[in-house]
């Protein structure tokens, strides 16, 4: 890391922004000159990004040497001034801070640096149509999505983060709900999965897709097939299969009087589940072919109103005035090209141009197999950057 500790700041408290001020910024698509200045495989690894963020590495070690030789000024002189510094824990930044400001430019902090921007974690009630309230969790960092489903005294969690098992826990016993419940979608390849962390901390269930058994499953859980219901309160939970991205990705439908459909990874607001990350390039195609019936047959014959609840949003997602990440059905058949292509079209467009995998797929699918044990901070760091398991439209 590259964050400066030395007594020589020229700022004790350089002008700074939270995370959540940032979210709020990034959401709302403000233009934003960002200067990171951790070292270069920090920041190709994982920086800022967003509609209107321009986001340029300078290492804080040339701040170093330009503030004993007076030309600080030439390290940001094509950037666009305000001016958002951030690191790895926001000190090294407010050193480079206070450096810009003395030289009269306007540049501000990142409180708590990316670390900090790691763990905002947002909450916001999702409406629904249904005898249940439905939160949505938000990781703004990297685009990640869970739910919480709330019904009688009871609860489940939807795609639960390790990292923040404690917050559903809490959030639960304000709510005087009992989880009853901690679901999966499918083996999730970009973050480590809450389930079984939810279940040792409060007793609720872990349920996974059955399919999860035939991918080297190693702890016990519930297993769900296409079809089964599960009941939370006075809300049912259907599960609906939804193969593609995964061999068991499985969608979960509450009933109502409008639809809810917690999609997992199999349908975003941007585009479609990857098919690669399971079997590789080479089981790339038969899986798209997979998701391609999934989509329509099984998506598109839901009722036209129902309500796509994502597990992702990329940088190109808008947000319902109410925050949250979400669209019905019709909205996106008219969003997506995806959803009209023909199978061909269909395979050749998911099976292209993807981006790179998430970084430590392959690992973060043994954490949640319960194939590799792995610590909270290696799960931390593990996650960290984009998730990258979705196909943009």
């Amino acid at each position: 890391m590259t964050d400066r500790t030395d007594a020589d700041e020229p700022a004790d408290e350089a002008p700074s922004i939270g995370p959540e001020e940032l979210a709020e910024r990034l959401r709302s698509g403000d233009e934003l000159t960002v200067l990171d200045v951790r070292n270069r495989d920090e920041f190709e690894r994982w920086h800022l990004t967003g509609d209107g963020v321009d986001a340029v590495q300078v290492p804080h070690a040339k701040f170093i040497q330009a503030q004993a030789t007076g030309r600080v000024t030439e390290l940001v002189a094509d950037l666009e001034e305000p001016i958002l510094a951030v690191c790895g824990r926001g000190e090294a930044s407010a050193h480079a801070v206070g450096l810009l400001r003395e030289a009269g430019i306007d540049a501000s902090n990142l409180t708590g640096g990316m670390d900090a921007w790691a763990e905002l974690y947002t909450a916001r009630e999702l409406e629904v149509d249904a005898p249940a309230t439905v939160v949505q969790y938000d990781r703004p960092s990297s685009g990640c999505l869970a739910y919480a489903v709330y019904s009688g005294g009871e609860a489940a969690v939807i795609d639960p983060l390790r990292a923040f098992a404690d917050r559903y826990a809490e959030d639960a016993d304000d709510r005087r709900a009992e989880l009853t419940y901690a679901i999966d979608t499918h083996v999730h390849a970009d973050h480590v999965s809450g389930v079984r962390s939810l279940g040792d901390r409060t007793g609720a269930t872990a349920v996974v897709p059955a399919g999860a058994t035939d991918r080297g499953l190693a702890f016990d859980a519930a297993t769900l097939e296409d079809g089964d219901e599960l009941r939370v309160g006075d809300a049912t939970l259907t599960v609906l299969a939804t193969p593609g991205h995964t061999t068991e990705s499985v969608s979960l439908r509450l009933e109502g009087d409008s639809e809810t459909l917690f999609t997992g990874d199999t349908l975003f607001l941007e585009g479609v589940g990857r098919p690669d990350l399971e079997r590789g390039d080479e089981g790339a195609v038969d899986a798209a072919r997979r998701l391609y019936g999934t989509i329509q047959n099984r998506l598109l014959a839901q009722p036209a109103e129902t309500t796509i609840a994502p597990g992702h949003y990329s940088d190109a997602a808008e947000p319902r005035a109410d925050g949250t990440y979400a669209a019905t059905l019709t909205d996106l058949r008219d969003r997506l090209a995806a959803l009209s292509m023909d199978e061909a079209a269909f395979v050749a467009h998911a099976t292209s141009d993807l981006p790179p995998r998430p970084e430590n797929h392959e690992r973060i699918v043994a954490a949640n197999l319960g194939l590799e044990a792995v610590d909270q901070e290696t799960a931390f760091e593990l996650e960290l950057g984009p998730n990258n398991c979705a196909v943009a439209d």
